[in-house]
């Protein structure tokens, strides 16, 4: 076959392939766009899965009548001039390829007026063809609308799921879209019906109340941290809201969301200790990084980056989760609430945000607009200015009776200055009358005069997810009212041992229940582990010498990590060829095979930094395990009272090794509730 130049129409579909993987994909872009265009709300329509429509409206700048057309041709953007800009691009967007590939792939229809235009501009392309360009009335900002996805590519289409999946997909995006941007009024709706309605207060809990429910809200840890390049903050669920699979850890570069193995493992790495195996944390973080410390330019779609500093990223973002999760009580409490009540939560939770009227991007935009008039009291009322906003009459009448016969300077500024008073102040009271409605719609608040009164019932009402802020207990910080603290040892009621595996410990409104078997699992692997990181262990030395052959790949990992091999309490010598001779192995793992030890963390530490150590916990707390007592074995009273003083000194006294809990808790409200004392 002759090589041969590919037909424009040809290319643009090759493109689009790309970019429009499915129809979350063009939300994806569009509701990206509308984000850098400045927008504060945003409303997402879809019908049968984003197939057949797929309606993206927002209250940006728009776009200018004169570059509307230029929009729709390949890599035209606004967002970058030359490849430098690249390095500090702060916007979503950039590479200028969405609105092509999009229009390429469907009929498109675009509505857009910038602020100040007389008159906005409709424009219609289909299938990369241009159908009409013309004059329309719109409000400020754009709608996008996408119908007949894949029309003119049937092949494509057959690759589509069902249109529930492709508007589950689509609903798991805007929920992604939220968090990453709670300062953004984001609506979704599906066949006509609302999906979610997001408020753009800023405030990130009350998002993850609408989406994840009261519990997991209620157990959530604030991160908040400078790590030098980069600075983090966000929401970290605590180990009892973990989950079966990552679909829950959301992390954000730059506002937008990425798919890291890197942050991945960074964050798993801090919740080891705290999680059981195949369980993985909620996390709501948000990184920001300098553009020159990055590459976003590594997936067409944007889902990945590259750092310049990959290791120290990755420590650093272990660090501040580690950190944020130590020194808080992390005792998970134990629930007789059934499923049935949990799906009627969930149920009255949706219906509550069905309820929320917030209002639309133009709508909400004029809202404000009209609040900071009303708002604005350094207006000079006096001149009638301020009160043509509201009345139709341009002077209040009593100020056209008024006559003032002042005596001296002095007489006849205080005498100008009465007159002026009663003039503002009924302007106001009329002002406030008549915009009260405005006002509350504007605010959420009762007018009354000129005061406007905020009270925590109103918010409360209509903010389901202020019950919650508002409930949510202040974390206990050291030496309060914790169980495991120093100062609470003397009010601990020891009550017994429970099926000779389980200590029964009653502390002020709550029942704690302690699994002997894993707390002094717990207390034996710290206590190996201190003695890791000190490096007080021992080496025990070995005759005859044990003799290992290794490829040139595992010969070039030892030399490269002869320090770590040696920290731990190895002795090792070259024996000839490829040969190693190991003479001494560390001295305090007892019953363990120290030639698998050896070649499992070679092999680890071909692959990552700190395999080594990790090798070796894992070892440790195999061999904890063993140690520790067992279930089924009756201790005494003084041997139990024993256990928990020694879990006072772990850093880490709620888990075991393996991340299962070593106490669980039940309050007192949950027992009275469970026997109908209570309703």
């Amino acid at each position: 076959m002759p090589i041969s130049v590919l037909s424009q129409d040809t290319i643009d579909k090759i493109a689009a392939g790309e970019v429009v993987e499915r129809p979350a994909s063009i939300v994806k872009e569009l509701v990206e766009n509308s984000i850098d265009a400045g927008a504060g709300a945003v409303t997402v329509e879809i019908r049968d899965g984003g197939i057949s429509l797929i309606r993206v409206t927002d209250n940006g700048t728009g776009i200018p009548a004169d570059e509307v057309r230029t929009a729709f041709l390949r890599h035209a953007t606004s967002k970058i001039r030359t490849i430098d800009d690249l390095e500090h691009a702060q916007t979503l967007g950039f590479r200028g390829e969405a609105l092509s590939s999009i229009a390429a792939v469907s009929q498109t229809e675009l509505i857009t007026k910038t602020p100040g235009a007389l008159m906005g501009t409709r424009y219609q392309i289909e299938g990369g063809l241009e159908v009409s360009l013309e004059e329309v009335g719109a409000p400020e900002g754009t709608t996008l609308l996408i119908r007949n996805l894949f029309y003119n590519t049937p092949a494509r289409r057959k690759f589509l799921k069902s249109a529930q999946a492709e508007a589950g997909n689509i609903g798991d995006l805007m929920e992604r879209l939220a968090l990453s941007h709670p300062e953004v009024s984001f609506k979704f709706m599906n066949q006509g019906q609302i999906r979610m309605h997001t408020s753009g207060n800023g405030r990130l809990k009350d998002i993850v109340y609408h989406i994840y429910g009261k519990d997991t809200a209620a157990h959530l840890l604030e991160v908040s941290a400078d790590c030098g390049s980069f600075t983090m903050e966000g929401l970290i669920g605590k180990p009892t809201v973990s989950r079966g699979n990552r679909a829950h850890e959301n992390y954000f570069v730059n506002g937008r969301y990425v798919k890291s193995n890197l942050i991945s493992r960074a964050i798993e790495e801090a919740y080891k200790p705290f999680l059981m195996n195949h369980r993985y944390p909620f996390t709501i973080l948000s990184i920001k990084i300098d553009g020159t410390r990055m590459d976003a330019n590594v997936h067409p779609a944007k889902l990945e980056v590259r750092f310049s500093d990959p290791i120290g990223v990755y420590e650093e973002i272990s660090r501040v989760v580690r950190d944020t999760l130590a020194g808080k009580e992390l005792i998970p409490e134990i629930s007789f609430r059934t499923d049935k009540e949990a799906k009627e939560e969930k149920k009255q939770r949706e219906a509550e945000i069905s309820a929320q009227k917030v209002p639309e991007p133009f709508e909400k935009m004029r809202r404000e607009q009209l609040g900071r008039m009303v708002m604005d009291r350094s207006v000079p009322y006096a001149s009638g200015k301020g009160a043509d906003a509201f009345r139709n009459d341009a002077q209040p009448p009593e100020q056209k009776k008024m006559t003032v016969e002042p005596v001296g300077e002095k007489d006849r500024l205080q005498t100008a200055e009465q007159p002026a008073a009663g003039i503002k102040e009924q302007v106001h009271a009329e002002q406030d009358r008549k915009t009260a409605p405005f006002l509350k719609a504007v605010t959420g608040n009762v007018v009354d005069g000129v005061t406007v009164r905020q009270t925590q019932d109103k918010e409360a009402a209509e903010d389901p997810a202020a019950e919650v802020r508002k409930a949510e207990p202040v974390q206990m910080q050291l030496f309060d009212d914790r169980l495991l603290s120093a100062e609470s040892r003397k009010r601990h009621h020891l009550i017994g041992q429970l099926f000779e595996t389980f200590w029964l410990v009653e502390f002020d409104d709550k029942l704690y229940i302690i699994d002997q078997h894993a707390a002094h699992e717990k207390v034996l692997y710290e206590r190996f582990m201190k003695q890791f990181s000190e490096k007080t262990q021992t080496s025990q030395q070995l005759s005859p010498p044990m003799i290992l052959s290794l490829s040139m790949a595992e010969e070039e990992t030892l030399q490269n990590c002869m320090e770590e091999f040696t920290g731990l309490g190895y002795e090792i010598e070259p024996f000839g060829g490829r040969e190693y001779a190991i003479s001494a192995v560390p001295g305090n793992l007892y019953d363990l095979s120290m030639k698998d030890l050896f070649i499992e963390m070679l092999d680890l530490l071909s692959q990552q930094p700190q395999a080594a150590r990790d090798a070796v916990k894992d070892k440790v707390a195999t061999m904890a395990c063993k140690a520790a007592v067992k279930g089924n074995n009756r201790l005494s009273a003084q041997e139990a009272d024993a256990l928990i003083g020694e879990l006072l000194t772990l850093e880490n006294p709620y888990n075991c090794p393996h991340g299962r809990p070593t106490i669980v808790s039940m309050s007192h409200v949950e027992l009275d509730r469970k026997f109908k004392r209570i309703l």
